[in-house]
């Protein structure tokens, strides 16, 4: 929020005191209030320049020119509903008042456009084989193949960066020196990452314990680096922090078509005739969100796979949720993922 003394002025002003302000300010916007700082009216440099050609006087009151029926956000409304507005209404600036019409802030588009910054770690497993996807796999980590102009891991970390995200541990087995070669500490990409290496696979969820012991007390992203998926991070996050979950695992939807009929029976006795049914099922994109406790429970070198961890936790008691994403997602696993990845990037990314 910018510092509204500068821009703000009393109903009783003149048009030249109105474009000091603005002068001032910077901002190409004023706003007119009462002695409760409750929003009168606005005026932008186009609205007086519209009055001097209408012969109006710098004299004048901003009365004359000002627009009274402003866009405004609530208090409440997200970032995203904020820049909506202004692209909707072309503005480069979005009064940001309460209930009551009080002035509580003012939202440039470049404030909006600027990613929060999130001190959230962002884990990604690097280390697999990629035995399906030979013999482009025989030389280079799986993570580490291009699509499109670039390594898919790079993909997923300029993603991550574009919503604020900086601190970045990558986990490595299979010839981790491509990786660390290629990425460096992050300076490239003014960002932060780390690197941790399982000298012997120890599963999905094993290379947690071997991220260091002093990381932040919030929660973690993991995944796979061997996604493409145009999923927000950010939102994923946010749902994880508001339903007070221990661990978010983001799935989507999927269906199977029968394409027979389908029957159910008992004792050799038909209990049900469906005709070509649909199964729908929520499937695990590789994709989670882990509390400090979760990530902490699991030991230096101890072999265990995700699901496992988590289904111990959900019988502990803790609240194992779910995040259902309807954005693209592509689990590069085979050489036809890899080729559509290559079609799809074009049109999506």
């Amino acid at each position: 929020m910018q510092q509204l003394g500068e821009i703000s002025l009393q109903p009783n002003s003149t048009i030249r005191e109105a474009m000091r302000s603005l002068d001032k300010g910077s901002l190409r916007i004023c706003l007119l209030v009462d002695e409760n700082n409750k929003l009168l009216g606005t005026v932008t440099d186009g609205d007086i320049r519209r009055a001097l050609l209408r012969n109006a006087h710098m004299e004048d009151s901003v009365h004359q020119v000002m627009s009274t029926q402003p866009i405004t956000a609530n208090k409440t409304s997200s970032r995203e509903q904020r820049l909506k507005l202004m692209n909707q209404h072309d503005l480069t600036a979005l009064p940001i008042v309460d209930s009551n019409n009080i002035v509580i802030g003012l939202e440039t588009l470049h404030q909006a456009m600027t990613p929060l910054k999130r001190n959230n770690p962002v884990f990604i497993m690097a280390g697999g084989f990629g035995t399906r996807l030979q013999p482009l796999t025989d030389h280079c980590p799986k993570p580490m193949l291009r699509v499109g102009d670039k390594p898919m891991l790079e993909h997923l970390i300029t993603q991550f960066i574009g919503l604020g995200f900086s601190n970045f541990y990558i986990s490595t087995h299979y010839l981790p020196e491509v990786i660390h070669s290629y990425f460096g500490d992050g300076s490239k990409w003014q960002v932060n990452i780390y690197y941790v290496h399982e000298s012997q696979p120890l599963g999905t969820g094993g290379a947690l314990g071997l991220l260091p012991k002093n990381l932040p007390d919030m929660p973690i992203i993991m995944m796979n680096g061997d996604v493409l998926t145009k999923l927000n991070y950010a939102h994923l996050l946010q749902h994880h922090l508001k339903n007070n979950f221990d661990a978010t695992v983001c799935v989507r939807e999927d269906e199977h078509r029968v394409p027979f009929g389908v029957i159910e029976t008992e004792n050799q006795l038909i209990t049900s005739v469906v005709e070509k049914p649909t199964y729908r099922y929520k499937i695990n994109t590789g994709i989670y969100i882990l509390n400090s406790e979760i990530v902490q429970s699991v030991q230096p070198e101890q072999n265990i796979d995700l699901p496992t961890l988590l289904e111990k936790h959900r019988l502990q008691g803790k609240r194992i949720g779910t995040y259902t994403s309807y954005d693209y997602w592509l689990d590069i696993g085979q050489m036809k993922d890899y080729q559509k990845a290559q079609r799809d990037i074009e049109a999506y990314f």
